[in-house]
């Protein structure tokens, strides 16, 4: 075959799209095999697509910036011979757009365009053409369409968000946002609400009880920074977490001082050895590795009313980025390695990701993740979820403290290197016996830490 189709590819468990970043090839230029031909980004790693073959770039579909569906062609390459496409298909390309790309449902369910509203805001908000027809229908401006809460991915208005809106609109075109909770839409509220379908009006409780975000004002000294896209992402997801779980924390203090102990006496021989620094990290992982496997169900995700419950045991490490952002890398299979294996992993995982060498498959399938707020000089921490898992563990500094210790000759009061850990679990499915189980079960397999253990 002449013409070679570069598809966007599948990117990690659960990502449906990804944002092209920069052309590394033009239009003319030969593509050696499994040279990378573009840079895309997903929700949180950048990677370059390599050639699947060896050919000319014949053309670009997609110009940078813009958001695609995995499986979309985006390129043709010509590995021998000029093919030229079908009338249809050149016709197809010259229409597409990032539109058709983001919500082709919401376009073959109507095809025309309100001329009136632009499909992307001057704030760079999408709007799909049903939205805009829907919009251009009851007359809405694009001021007004700016004031809805959008439910859709990066805050877009959807089908229902507008149809839930209706109801509460006043009759002017340019209400501001703030009158949504004013007593004028609601007393046109139960008039309409009769002729809604019962699943609207539920919408349309949903749209009402959302927070508005408050008018922050700027002072002249003031300096504006945007957020760049890795950030967005992050408080995108936060917020949706939140939304989402119930979070409950609950805090253990632990006695590390066996592992503190342990981990000087043979730091210097591992590095020697093994070419890589041992820090508490893997130590870490391992006993949350051994606690999962006794207590699986801190180890499930739920959809919907279903609790799926993960055969593997794949630990997240959030990772600290020089940019001041933050990633999450997965050790798969945490439970079947040692701790020569775990430091391994954790040492590569950690410096792929501060030079931004991370694979998609490096940050998917993640089934708990542990964060180290102590690297921060930090006691302890209550993290957000990392969504679609139901449970976060967060270890705080260890700190030399004094502590109360039985002994067969009583009780004595020593220097004890002491550390503080919280979980934070989504209540729909994890209950404070559980999560409390979990947290200490964790707890005593630090503290029971063999100081003369080989390695």
């Amino acid at each position: 075959m002449a013409q070679f189709d570069l598809i966007m590819p599948k990117m990690g468990e659960s990502v449906a799209e990804a944002t092209i970043i920069k052309w590394l090839k033009q239009p003319g230029d030969t593509i050696e095999l499994d040279e990378p031909v573009l840079e895309i980004a997903t929700d949180k790693v950048d990677s370059e697509i390599p050639s699947p073959v060896a050919g000319v770039l014949e053309k670009i579909l997609f110009e940078e910036g813009q958001t695609i569906l995995v499986n979309a062609t985006i390129a043709y390459i010509n590995t021998g011979g000029s093919v030229a496409a079908p009338a249809n298909e050149k016709q197809e390309e010259k229409s597409t757009t990032k539109e058709t790309v983001a919500a082709p449902k919401e376009q073959s369910a109507e095809p025309a365009v309100a001329e009136s509203i632009p499909s992307k805001s001057e704030g760079g908000r999408f709007y799909s053409p049903l939205v805009r027809n829907i919009a251009k229908e009851e007359n809405i401006s694009i001021r007004e369409l700016e004031s809805i809460n959008g439910s859709g991915k990066d805050g877009r208005v959807t089908k229902e968000d507008i149809l839930a809106y209706l109801p509460q609109r006043a009759s002017t075109n340019a209400q501001p946002a703030s009158t949504n909770a004013q007593p004028a839409s609601t007393n046109a509220q139960p008039a309409s609400t009769n002729a809604q379908p019962a699943s609207t009006n539920g919408a349309a409780s949903s749209q009402q009880s959302k927070p508005q975000a408050l008018a922050v004002s700027i002072g002249g000294g003031d300096e504006i920074i945007e957020m760049d896209r890795m950030r967005k992402l992050i408080a995108d997801h936060m917020v949706m977490s939140k939304s989402v779980s119930p979070h409950v924390t609950s805090f253990v203090e632990v006695d590390v001082t066996n592992l503190v102990q342990w981990r000087e006496k043979v730091k210097n021989d591992f590095e020697k050895r093994e070419g890589e620094k041992i820090t508490f990290t893997p130590i870490i992982i391992e006993a949350v590795a051994k606690a999962i496997r006794e207590l699986p169900m801190i180890n499930v995700s739920v959809s919907g009313t279903t609790i799926i419950k993960r055969k593997n045991i794949n630990i997240g490490m959030a990772t600290a980025l020089p940019s001041g952002n933050l990633i999450v890398p997965v050790i798969k299979n945490a439970d079947t390695m040692n701790l020569v294996g775990l430091t391994k992993a954790v040492n590569s995982l950690a410096r792929n990701a501060r030079a931004n060498k991370l694979s998609p498959d490096d940050i998917s399938g993640g089934t708990f993740t542990v964060t180290n707020v102590g690297s921060f000089g930090n006691v302890m921490g209550t993290p957000i979820i990392n969504q679609p898992q139901v449970a976060i563990m967060a270890i705080g500094v260890i700190k030399k403290k004094p502590a109360v210790l039985e002994t067969p000759q009583g009780d004595v009061i020593a220097i004890r290197h002491m550390m503080f850990c919280s979980l934070s679990y989504d209540h729909r499915v994890v209950d404070g016996s559980l999560g409390g189980s979990f947290l200490r079960k964790v707890a005593d397999f630090l503290e029971a830490f063999d100081i003369n253990q080989a390695i």
